[in-house]
C-alpha cells in the first residue's frame, strides 16, 4: 500500500484547485514588498499557530531588520524555529521568539523593554465555533479576540508603531456564532483605534489543514487508525497555509487605514464540499473510501478495513450551533475595491467612531461579569446583541464536541 504523508500530498488538489491564489499580485509587487520588509522591524503576535507561522515565514525569507515572534505555545515556537532554520537558515536581522501570554504582565514588561517596531501583526485568536459551548471559554474568546487586541493596539500607539495588522475571519461577516461575532466586535474596536494608528485587517477562507481544523482532524484520524467523519451538507472556501501568510502580509504592508483584505472570487477560488475533501484525502493516501452507516460501524471497521486497502468514513448532517451553510467575505452594504489588485479584494471602511459609547459599555459590562466571577452564556449573548443588533445567533443545543 502506497501510504503517503500529508507533507507529500498536494494540498491544492485536495481542495479542488490547481494554482496558488495570489501568485500574480506577488509577482507584480515582488520588488516593493521585499524592499519594505528588508528595511523594517516586525512583531508577530500569535506567530506559532498555522497562520502565524505562515506569516513569519513570509517575513523571515525577506530578511527584515528585526523579527520578534510571540506565542503562548512554547512547543509550537520550537517547531517554528526548527522549520525556519531548516527551510531558510539565518538572517542578519534580529530574530527572536518569546513564549508569552499576550494578556500577561510578563508580556507588558517585554513590550516595555523594547517596543520599537514598524509593523505589529496580531494573528492571535480563538477561532473554533466549538469553543462557544460553555460560558467560561466565551470569556476567554472575548479576552483573546477583543481585549488583547485593544491592549496591543494601544501599546503600538504608545511606542510609535507605523502600522498595526490584525487578522479577522469570514465568520465576522453577518455572524451566526459567538466566535464570528467576537471578531466582528473586534473589527469595531479596530475602527475606534484607527484614528490614532493605521490599521488594516483580512478576512479569508478556512485555512486547509490548520491546527485543530476539520482537515487537520483528517490527518490525525489517519495517524491514529481511526475513521474520518465530515458533514455532507456544508461547502467551504479553502486557502493553503502559505496563501494565508501571503494575504496577511499584503494587507499589512499595502493596506490603507481601515482596509480589510479578502481573496477575490475567481475560477480558482470556489467552495468545495467537506465530504469531497474527505474523499479526496483518503484517495490521495492510496486507500479506497468506504462509506459507513453510523459511528459504531465506522469505529469497528477502522480496525480491519485499512488492511484491505479501504478506509472507513462517515457523512453527517450539520445540526450544531453556529454553523453557516456557506461563508462570505463581505456584506452587500460594504464598499469594495476590486481593481487595485488582481486576486485580492479590499473592503473600504471610512473612519466611524459613533459606536464608541457602546464599545465602552461593552467593555465595562464584561469586566463587571469577570469581577463578580459569575456569568451565563445568555449574559454574554445579550451584550453581543447590544453591539450587533442584527446578530443572528443560531443556537441548536448541539455542539461539535457532541459528534465524532
Amino acid at each position: 500500500m502506497n501510504h503517503k504523508e500529508l507533507s507529500k500530498l498536494n494540498i491544492l488538489n485536495l481542495i479542488g484547485r490547481e494554482d496558488e491564489l495570489f501568485e500574480r499580485d506577488f509577482k507584480t509587487h515582488h520588488s516593493e514588498l521585499n524592499a519594505i520588509v528588508a528595511s523594517s522591524k516586525f512583531l508577530v503576535l500569535g506567530g506559532a499557530g498555522t497562520i502565524g507561522q505562515a506569516v513569519t515565514n513570509e517575513i523571515f525569507k525577506r530578511h527584515p531588520k528585526k523579527l520578534h515572534v510571540v506565542d503562548i505555545s512554547e512547543n509550537n515556537l520550537v517547531e517554528l524555529v526548527r522549520d525556519i532554520r531548516s527551510s531558510f537558515g539565518y538572517i542578519d536581522g534580529d530574530f527572536k521568539t518569546f513564549a508569552l501570554d499576550i494578556g500577561s504582565i510578563a508580556y507588558d514588561a517585554f513590550i516595555a523593554s523594547d517596543g520599537e517596531y514598524d509593523y505589529v501583526l496580531n494573528l492571535s485568536a480563538l477561532k473554533h465555533v466549538r469553543s462557544e459551548e460553555d460560558a467560561f471559554t466565551l470569556i476567554r474568546i472575548i479576552d483573546v479576540n477583543i481585549f488583547n487586541t485593544e491592549k496591543t493596539i494601544q501599546q503600538s500607539i504608545d511606542n510609535g508603531v507605523k502600522k498595526y495588522f490584525c487578522v479577522s475571519t469570514d465568520k465576522a461577516t453577518d455572524p451566526v456564532n459567538m466566535m464570528g461575532a467576537s471578531k466582528r466586535i473586534m473589527e469595531l474596536f479596530l475602527m475606534q483605534k484607527s484614528k490614532d494608528i493605521t490599521i488594516s485587517s483580512a478576512r479569508f477562507a478556512n485555512v486547509a489543514f490548520s491546527d485543530g481544523s476539520l482537515l487537520y482532524g483528517f490527518e490525525q484520524r489517519i495517524k491514529k487508525q481511526q475513521p474520518i467523519a465530515a458533514p455532507n451538507d456544508i461547502k467551504r472556501y479553502f486557502i493553503t497555509p502559505k496563501e494565508s501568510g501571503e494575504l496577511c502580509l499584503m494587507s499589512c504592508i499595502f493596506g490603507e487605514n481601515n482596509d480589510i483584505f479578502f481573496p477575490q472570487m475567481n475560477e480558482q477560488l470556489h467552495s468545495i464540499s467537506c465530504a469531497d475533501v474527505a474523499i479526496n484525502y483518503i484517495t490521495a493516501l492510496g486507500y479506497e473510501p468506504y462509506l459507513c452507516d453510523n459511528e459504531d460501524d465506522a469505529r469497528q471497521l477502522a480496525k480491519t478495513l485499512p488492511k484491505s486497502g479501504k478506509w472507513p468514513y462517515l457523512l453527517t448532517k450539520t445540526d450544531t450551533t453556529g454553523e453557516k451553510e456557506s461563508e462570505e467575505f463581505y456584506t452587500a452594504h460594504e464598499i469594495l475595491d476590486l481593481n487595485r489588485f488582481k486576486t485580492l479584494g479590499i473592503i473600504k471602511n471610512e473612519l466611524n467612531i459613533d459606536r464608541g459609547d457602546k464599545l465602552k459599555l461593552f467593555s465595562e459590562s464584561i469586566n463587571k461579569l469577570k469581577a463578580n466571577k459569575s456569568w451565563t452564556k445568555e449574559d454574554i449573548t445579550q451584550l453581543f446583541h447590544k453591539i450587533l443588533p442584527n446578530f443572528n445567533h443560531k443556537e441548536t443545543g448541539k455542539y461539535l464536541d457532541h459528534k465524532m
